[in-house]
């Protein structure tokens, strides 16, 4: 049976694991080919492999932001599995928890440069390579933090709302050809977001409707379709994927 991806190449960023990770093997399993990236090699390795080796998946390893990276990245795709079709820009960091009026100027820089501006980044020299020509579309991994206000991980939040609006940007700039939405997770069950809810899950869990936290699957099954043609007339777009808990009044 053929896959919705057959033919098809994509990049992943921040795919050694989690969501990212996620993502990439929900895309290789409907057909398409993918490069993955991260900062660590051997957990990259370990991704490849369980992606189904090299004729199914590749990795650079580097830093998102880095922007010699970034164009190693592409070459390294078109090389070896052709123009790139579609962008999932699933990196994110946050390095501070507190308070927003007390955060360090320098992280919060360096939150916005990778959540934010490296998003930019991707996605210009993805249409300059090969979308401006082929078309394709992008999905931007947000965050229900970027749509209210999320005490302690404020300025994560603002980063990932500044983001929102990137796609909302993108979207009116690129199309009809290239299509650009995002995704707004809740707290989704990675090594990333353990703060948040190691050794009190039940607690964290019980606003939620659905009554659970995220697993990176929930988020990889929403990314495939807004990167599939089942989404053909949708752009601009940030879907929650929350359990419900925006309902509740939680974030």
């Amino acid at each position: 049976m053929m896959g919705r991806f057959d033919g098809k190449v994509a990049i992943v960023t921040g795919a050694s694991r989690g969501i990212g990770l996620a993502i990439a093997e929900r895309f290789v399993a409907d057909g398409g080919r993918v490069c993955i990236t991260a900062r660590k090699p051997p957990a990259l390795a370990e991704a490849v492999e369980q992606l189904g080796g090299p004729e199914r998946a590749i990795f650079v390893a580097g830093a998102a932001d880095d922007a010699a990276h970034q164009d190693e990245v592409i070459a390294t795709t078109t090389e070896a599995f052709g123009p790139v079709d579609f962008l999932v820009n699933n990196t994110g960091i946050n390095p501070a928890y507190g308070r927003m009026v007390d955060i360090d100027l320098d992280a919060a820089a360096k939150i916005f440069q990778v959540n934010v501006v490296a998003a930019i980044a991707w996605a210009q020299k993805v249409y300059r390579a090969s979308m401006s020509e082929r078309g394709g579309a992008i999905v931007n991994i947000a965050s229900v933090a970027g749509l209210r206000p999320a005490p302690g991980i404020g300025t994560y939040g603002a980063s990932k709302a500044a983001l929102i609006h990137v796609t909302e940007e993108l979207a009116v700039e690129l199309g009809p050809d290239i299509r650009v939405n995002a995704v707004a997770p809740a707290v989704v069950k990675t090594r990333f977001a353990e703060a948040l809810y190691a050794g009190r899950e039940e607690e964290v869990s019980a606003p939620y409707p659905l009554k659970r936290l995220g697993v990176p699957d929930d988020i990889g099954s929403v990314v495939a379709f807004l990167l599939s043609e089942d989404s053909a007339w949708m752009t601009g777009q940030t879907l929650t994927i929350d359990g419900g808990v925006l309902l509740t009044g939680g974030v």
